[in-house]
């Protein structure tokens, strides 16, 4: 049997079973009834903060690409929002490579140096949701297990962020070590791969920089704390009296659950990481799922709708990535 198909059947499989997690024991009448109470007023500032974080994630990237050239904030907002229809649409994340490579296409930035920023990005992001994750674990009665997992991630993202780091700092010493690596591989081979490697070195530059990397840090902590007032507002258009702390706990929790593979949409594991979440704020299972039907509804919607606005000034096809990189475009 194809690979493929394989892999399609296990992420299947692993989204029913999350979906069955989500809603075992829970009466749907129960969850309708909560449905009802939505006031949209809270609601449409909800879409309005996910846009401005959207905006903002499209901005800090624009910052880390700026070393290697600077590009207008509408081109970035446009491949950020084709770029997260991509994630949430293609399984198994293989929608992380169209920014990439769209922004490759709209600029004179290699496709792998464009993946060098993705990694930095990654690791800001980290490095900021386990800060507030830390923080907050520490100032709740939340089990000690999520408290010492939380401070795990953190050391090994600080430790990432060392690494590459170093990697900048000592390019050529580092360059040096790679091509001794490389020079064991057949000349063409290892041609192909320096070059990839030399880009997507590139992609770091920005953190060589100390205030832009401030500023860079002050952006990511900025795009969390909006996600957590948008998950707080959308908890208010419920009617839920929960502290300003569970929007913290679920925002965490969900971060965790969506990286794991599932069929596209995260749907299964959106919903039973945000009903997670909120039972350690003792509330209804119905009344939770009812929060996770229309938070992860409307955050996917935002997202295809706004990659839909922009896909036809930014096409691309999974087919056409894979026949660049087979053509050595990527570098």
């Amino acid at each position: 049997m194809n690979k493929k198909v394989i892999l399609g059947i296990l992420i299947s499989i692993i989204s029913i079973v999350l979906v069955y997690l989500s809603v075992r024991e829970i009466k749907l009448h129960d969850v309708f009834l909560a449905l009802k109470k939505i006031q949209f007023s809270y609601v449409i500032f909800f879409i309005l903060l996910v846009i401005l974080m959207q905006w903002l994630r499209s901005y800090r990237w624009g910052v880390i690409l700026q070393p290697m050239e600077k590009i207008d904030q509408l081109s970035l907002f446009s491949v950020t929002s084709v770029g997260f229809l991509a994630i949430a649409l293609i399984p198994a994340r293989i929608g992380e490579l169209a920014r990439p490579y769209l922004i490759a296409k709209r600029s004179t930035i290699k496709m792998s140096s464009a993946l060098g920023t993705i990694l930095v990005e990654r690791v800001l992001d980290g490095f900021s949701v386990l800060t507030i994750a830390v923080i907050v674990l520490l100032n709740t009665d939340l089990p000690s297990l999520m408290i010492i997992s939380s401070i795990l991630f953190f050391s090994l993202t600080v430790a990432i962020f060392c690494c590459i780091l170093g990697l900048i700092w000592r390019r050529e010493k580092a360059i040096n070590i790679i091509n001794k690596i490389l020079s064991k591989f057949p000349g063409k081979f290892a041609h192909k791969i320096d070059d990839i490697i030399h880009h997507f070195i590139d992609g770091f530059q920005v953190i060589t920089d100390i205030k832009l990397l401030l500023y860079l840090f002050f952006l990511s902590a900025l795009v969390w704390l909006v996600d957590v007032l948008a998950i707080y507002i959308l908890l208010l258009a419920f009617g839920f009296t929960l502290p300003i702390m569970a929007s913290f706990v679920v925002m965490i929790i969900l971060i965790v659950g969506i990286a794991i593979p599932t069929a596209p949409g995260y749907i299964g594991n959106w919903h039973l990481a945000c009903v997670l979440g909120l039972s350690f704020f003792s509330l209804a299972e119905a009344e939770a799922l009812s929060f996770a039907v229309v938070y992860h509804f409307l955050s996917i919607a935002l997202v295809i709708l706004l990659g839909a606005i922009f896909l036809p000034f930014n096409r691309f096809s999974i087919a056409d990535m894979k026949k660049q990189m087979n053509n050595n475009k990527i570098d």
